[in-house]
């Protein structure tokens, strides 16, 4: 399916790898031109270069590094995307997870530095590109954030509540930046992404499992028996963000395989 938006350009956060950098391969191979950010500098580079070599047409591919937890590194990397391409379509928002554990167990810096890195971020970045966003033909907002806004997951506090904010925040700016801006966000459930192959190996080294694949399907507790795939939820991402998906917003779209049990 073309999604005719072969031309545009897509700032994708937290790209170097996981769920980010899915997104921006499914954007990339769709012919947009895309800005990927990461903190380390030799994943990103390596990003880089496997996004170009699957790059469609002329799309190009920028890569900035920077924390998304300063605030200045944040104004670089919305100032290069304008100055690279003069324009922005497409804002995708994501971050790695904050640190799990009960919540008493937890301090007053695990609470800001998880605010820090899931909600300012998202706000910071929305604020320096509402009005470039605006100004096309129809920009769009993606948040990735968890299936865990949905329901509460065991030893995952600060995610659980953190991350709620950033749906209000979605639904909010679907209505205040309408009809210029739509905005969505999917709420992943587990994903085969580099940290959960860092975790699967981790347990096999410790014996838990006698291989990966055993490992690995002690995270697929869904109806579809197995675990996500990065690509299909960079697929939704840019079927969101296209005209295709023109009608969707304001939506939180869970893609955990049907392993929830709410009804909405």
């Amino acid at each position: 399916m073309d999604l005719n938006i072969d031309g545009n350009v897509a700032l994708t956060t937290a790209s170097s790898s996981g769920l980010g950098f899915a997104s921006a391969q499914a954007l990339v191979r769709e012919g947009v031109n895309v800005v990927i950010n990461g903190r380390d500098e030799d994943r990103l580079a390596e990003a880089k270069a496997d996004l170009e070599a699957e790059a469609a047409g002329d799309a190009r591919v920028v890569a900035v590094q920077g924390d998304l937890t300063v605030e200045e590194d944040i104004d670089e990397l919305v100032e290069t995307t304008l100055d690279e391409f003069g324009r922005l379509d497409h804002l995708v928002t994501s971050a790695g997870g904050p640190p799990s554990g009960p919540f008493m167990e937890t301090d007053d810096e695990d609470w800001e530095h998880a605010y820090e890195l899931l909600v300012m971020s998202v706000v910071r970045l929305t604020r320096k590109c509402a009005e470039p966003l605006q100004e096309g033909d129809g920009g769009t907002i993606v948040n990735i954030t968890s299936r865990s806004v949905k329901e509460a997951i065991d030893g995952l506090v600060l995610s659980n509540a953190v991350r709620m904010s950033v749906i209000g925040l979605e639904k909010t700016l679907s209505k205040e930046l309408a009809p210029d801006v739509r905005a969505n966000a999917v709420l992943p459930g587990p994903h085969e992404t580099s940290r959960i192959e860092n975790l699967v190996d981790a347990a096999v080294e410790r014996g838990e499992y006698d291989s990966y694949e055993e490992g690995l399907a002690d995270w697929a507790n869904n109806p579809l028996d197995r675990i996500g795939d990065p690509e299909e939820l960079g697929n939704t991402v840019a079927f969101i963000s296209s005209p295709k998906g023109g009608f969707i917003n304001g939506q939180s779209i869970v893609l955990d395989g049907g392993a929830g049990n709410a009804n909405l």
